[in-house]
């Protein structure tokens, strides 16, 4: 089975504030916010939607095929990503501007203030997916992560009219699209990724209810931060997945999206959703642990700790044979 990751490729300054968010705002003042927040700690990762998705897919023995347009600074990125086992061969690299960029504070309490320049992203709309079809013989799951809107239009109904499944994940761009663009995203879709207030966000734009967008999508799978994550379907399958716990909580910053590239990996290897899930749930938390979104170290032995701590020595077994020979 092969993946397209279509989303975001960026740099990110990740910085971190020694403080609460909460505690400098005013509730009857909330209309006229001026605020600055003074950081102790400055990283600078790379990232993106898009590709910290593939990375993790590489990073567990997949070959995904990332699809999204960065900038004429790509090159070092580039090496990085093909090393991890991506073909980077789609990405569209501009002759003009720069790698996007992600700028995100992060409080003690892990609340987050972002703000994303687009750049070279911009020029992802121009990326034809029946191109990219052709040149890797054939996909059969198409990822559309967060990226330039128009972009991720065009490559969901290219994928539609292809035949090919889609995964949609609309999350940070959820503030930038109108009703009818979500709704043209989230129709049809095999996959429904999403955060809880993204989740509530997707009812509020689209109009449709929860179960009417169960009729629309295969599973909707729905992180819940501490508490884990949920699946639902529309015949009426629902389960909880619980998270695997942290040691230490250090940078949530990309931890979402190692989590889908778990439950991908394990769509991929035929494994009920709710085993992917826990092997994405694993994945979240090695991730959260680290600073940055491609910096952590997957050890097959550490993941397989986890998840037997956490879901039962007899998952664990289920998961090793896959895991062993990662590097």
């Amino acid at each position: 089975m092969r993946i397209a990751v279509t989303g975001s490729i960026a740099t990110d300054h990740l910085m971190v504030y020694p403080g609460r968010f909460t505690d400098q705002l005013l509730s009857d003042r909330l209309d006229r916010v001026s605020l600055s927040f003074l950081a102790d700690q400055l990283e600078e990762r790379r990232g993106g939607v898009g590709a910290n998705i593939s990375f993790a897919l590489g990073r567990l023995g997949l070959r995904p095929v990332l699809v999204g347009a960065a900038g004429v600074d790509f090159a070092e990125y580039d090496d990085r990503l093909r090393a991890a086992g991506v073909d980077t061969s789609s990405v569209k690299v501009s002759e003009t501007l720069y790698t996007a960029r992600f700028v995100c504070t992060t409080d003690l309490q892990q609340n987050q203030l972002a703000t994303f320049y687009a750049g070279a992203m911009a020029e992802a709309r121009n990326i034809d997916l029946a191109s990219v079809v052709g040149r890797v013989g054939g996909l059969d799951l198409v990822l559309v992560g967060a990226d330039d809107p128009e972009a991720m239009l065009h490559h969901t109904a290219a994928a539609h009219s292809l035949g090919i499944a889609v995964a949609a994940d609309p999350s940070q761009q959820l503030a930038r699209l109108d009703g009818a663009q979500v709704r043209r995203l989230v129709d049809g879709a095999r996959f429904l990724f999403g955060n809880e207030y993204e989740a509530a966000l997707l009812q509020e734009h689209t109009g449709w209810t929860e179960h009417e967008i169960l009729r629309r999508v295969g599973t909707w799978i729905t992180t819940l931060g501490a508490e884990g994550v949920s699946l639902a379907r529309g015949d009426g399958f629902r389960v909880r997945v619980p998270a695997v716990p942290s040691n230490e909580i250090t940078d949530p910053t990309g931890v979402g999206d190692a989590f889908r590239a778990g439950f991908l990996a394990g769509v991929v290897w035929n494994w009920p959703h709710e085993r992917a899930a826990q092997l994405g749930c694993a994945l979240a938390t090695v991730v959260l642990e680290s600073v940055g979104t491609q910096e952590y170290k997957l050890l097959p032995t550490d993941l397989v700790s986890r998840i037997g701590s956490t879901y039962g020595h007899a998952v664990a077994r289920e998961i090793e044979p896959r895991l062993a020979g990662l590097s």
